[in-house]
């Protein structure tokens, strides 16, 4: 019974938000409403429940979610809002439930950054609008790192993670929906090999992309790992599909390569983490997708007469070759290497980089890259905390290799922060799920004679 209910829960929940990206399509000022509820209701089942089924990590993985979708829809009362309210949730959570002795390396995470701000508010031009250029920088790496407190060993069952994980996927069929009302022909608007803001829903493709291929990981794992029901089956298999196919349509790589990444690596950890009998339903599975996912690329290339192929052979419309595989986005990242070469102990300080690089270069741009941004914003503490960064999450898989989903988590906070920095609140929190430690079966106990 209790199964049942479980699942009708989920296509209730799905199906609902499907209506509500039709309904916000048609009136997207219900959005700032929308993004008060998510808050307020989080806020109260954060105080009544304690905390005690981890309440903050689904809640704060459903706003993860309905960023784009408040972003897009101009539903967001201040910029920084999804970083902003997980903050808050998880806040809450550290003070109900206390933090871990190994969380204190995310600590120092925090302290260190602070040394940049300051530096920053020092260096910044008179000009500049120094709250705006410091928050914007500042705040998804305070985000990750408040996350990182809360997450770090933090123990999730797999009914847990089956929660987090169903939390995404409900905005992300709200955004479907948006998008295909919003843009319903692709080959209207589908004319060249540039990132495509129409079939973006009007919003963003690089940042749409990011979302989408998330999504697509998310479904695709819903399906793997936790529904059971030929029916649920077939509804996620449509809802990948199509989340697929939208994310090609922004013509925006990066965030597509991560998702495939993401499900590949699922795949591989979890092959060799079951018995030979289950090995075989894998390769199966595998397969049927590497088929489906072969049907969605050729009706992709079908809907933008080739041009979806040209873009992904890094060649324009004409099928020149371009000179760039990144946009141009080299030159940005070179030159934030030399602001970290030339300030290696203190950095430039946080917001300083595109101002500094208009004077040195004279392009008023940014890189969307994290990892040189930090250099060349933190210096020699910015080494500091990319280590901790890279080598944290690892050590904890040490003793932790039930969490399956580690390593995809992992690789999309490391692949995203590449190409979209962090301007969505995703990446820091998904790198946080990835320091939980997740529970699919209990351990055998230690036989003492």
């Amino acid at each position: 019974m209790m199964e049942d209910s479980r699942k009708s829960s989920y296509l209730k929940f799905l199906f609902l938000h499907l209506a509500l990206g039709a309904v916000v399509f048609l009136l997207p000022f219900l959005t700032k409403i929308y993004s008060i509820l998510i808050f307020g209701f989080g806020l109260y089942i954060i105080t009544k429940t304690k905390n005690r089924n981890n309440e903050v990590l689904i809640l704060s993985m459903y706003v993860v979610g309905a960023e784009v979708l408040l972003r897009m829809t101009d539903g967001m009362h201040f910029n920084e809002y999804a970083k902003y309210s997980i903050i808050v949730f998880m806040l809450y959570g550290i003070f109900y439930q206390g933090i871990k002795r190994e969380a204190f390396v995310y600590v120092l995470f925090v302290l260190f950054l602070f040394p940049g701000v300051l530096y920053g508010v020092y260096s910044l031009s008179f000009e500049a609008n120094i709250r705006k250029a410091i928050a914007f920088n500042i705040s998804g790496p305070v985000c990750l790192g408040i996350s990182a407190i809360h997450c770090m060993n933090k123990e999730v069952s797999f009914e847990q993670m089956r929660k987090i994980v169903y939390a995404f996927s409900y905005p992300i069929a709200s955004i479907i929906v948006y998008l295909l009302l919003y843009n319903p022909s692709i080959k209207d608007v589908v004319t060249s090999t540039q990132s495509n803001f129409e079939t973006s829903g009007g919003f963003g493709p690089n940042q749409m992309s990011t979302i989408l291929g998330l999504g697509m990981f998310v479904y695709f794992a819903i399906f793997y790992l936790f529904v059971e029901s030929k029916r649920e089956k077939i509804i996620v298999i449509v809802m990948i599909v199509i989340t697929a196919f939208r994310g090609l349509m922004t013509f925006s790589r990066g965030g597509m390569y991560t998702g495939l990444i993401m499900t590949v690596s699922l795949v591989l950890v979890t092959f060799f983490f079951v018995s030979k009998r289950v090995r075989a339903s894998i390769i199966v599975m595998a397969m049927f997708f590497v088929l489906t996912s072969l049907g969605i690329w050729t009706y992709s290339t079908i809907q933008t007469d080739g041009l979806i192929d040209k873009r992904y052979a890094n060649q324009d419309a004409r099928g020149r070759e371009k000179s760039s595989a990144l946009t141009g986005r080299e030159q940005l990242i070179e030159s934030e290497f030399k602001m970290f070469f030339d300030n290696p102990i203190t950095g430039i300080g946080v917001g300083k980089n595109k101002e500094y690089r208009e004077e040195m270069t004279g392009i008023k741009a940014a890189s969307h890259n994290e990892i040189s941004r930090m250099l060349a914003e933190h210096g020699l503490l910015g080494v500091i905390c990319l280590l901790i960064l890279f080598v944290t999450p690892f050590l904890v898989y040490i003793n932790n290799k039930q969490h399956i989903l580690m390593l995809s988590f992992f690789l999309f906070w490391l692949l995203t922060i590449n190409h979209a920095a962090m301007r969505l609140a995703t990446p820091a929190f998904i790198y946080a799920l990835s320091l939980l430690k997740m529970k699919i079966v209990d351990e055998p106990a230690v036989h003492r004679e």
